[in-house]
This record gives C-alpha cells, structure tokens and sequence, in this order.
C-alpha cells in the first residue's frame, strides 16, 4: 500500500485538491493508498477546502467537501511514504520539521513527478479566480497520472 501526504500552505486548496484527485486515480486503478493533505498555517485548521476548490473538484467528478484543514505533525513521517509539497516555501516547511535525513528523503516537490529534479511549483489559487483553481487541478492530475505510472512500472518514486 501507498501512503502519501500532499502539503500546502493552509490545506484548503493545493493540498485537498491534489489529496482528492490521488484518491480517485488509485481508487481507479485499483492501487491500495492512504491518501491525506495538511498545511502549515493554521489559519483554516478544522475547515473544509475553499468553495473553488470544492466546485473545481465537482466539476471533474470529485468530491472534497468532507475533508478538513489540519496542520502537519512530525509524525507525519512516519506514517507517509511519500510527502508531496506545492512549492518552495512548502519544502523549506517541511524541511525545518524534518528530524532527520531518512525524514527529507520521503519529501519532494509534486510537479517533480511529471518533470523529475525541475521543482516546478503548483501556484496558490487563493488569491485568483476560477481558471487559478483549475490550473492547480489539472497540474495536480497530471502529477497523479505520472505516479500511477511509475506504481505500475514499479519504478522508483
């Protein structure tokens, strides 16, 4: 089974987005997962994504309007196996979390899984409009698609 942690800011956006889309592509690829999201920031804990989200992710058949912010723990490390960030400010989060070097090996940039080493970032919506959000959907697809590729190659993730 695959554990995976996707990480953003204030997990009512990024994260719930690209949590969301994971779930549905293993679930369709009938590959056994454990799939969640948390932020940094605690200015959402406990709420439900941002209504652009949640309406982006209906519009392609997905439904995270259940999920709830929550912040990341140190023992998120030891129950993911792979640790997705958004961006830079998200790694350098992560990083200063990290209790060891075993830790930062679970930790990569999303968008590394369609361009390996690049650490193209996925752009906070929260400030933009509609398109914005759809953007970070269909990067996060495209990321999610690249992972169950390398799942069914059993390539190195």
């Amino acid at each position: 089974m695959v554990k995976i942690l996707m990480v953003c800011l204030g997990n009512i956006c990024r994260s719930p987005l690209a949590e969301g889309v994971m779930r549905k592509k293993l679930a369709e690829n009938n590959i056994q997962g454990l799939v969640d999201s948390c932020g940094f920031e605690a200015f959402h804990v406990g709420d439900a994504p941002d209504p652009r989200a949640i309406k982006v992710a209906r519009e392609n058949g997905l439904d995270i309007s259940n999920l709830k912010a929550r912040l990341f723990e140190k023992q998120d490390f030891d129950a993911f196996d792979h640790i997705f960030v958004m961006d830079s400010g998200n790694y350098r989060d992560v990083y200063r979390a990290a209790r060891n070097q075993t830790d930062m090996e679970k930790v990569d940039y999303l968008m590394n899984l369609v361009y390996p080493g690049k650490n193209i970032p996925i752009p906070d919506p929260y400030m933009g409009d509609m398109e914005d959000f759809r953007e970070t959907l269909h990067m996060s697809m495209q990321a999610a698609d690249a992972m169950i590729m390398k799942i069914k190659k059993q390539e190195k993730i």
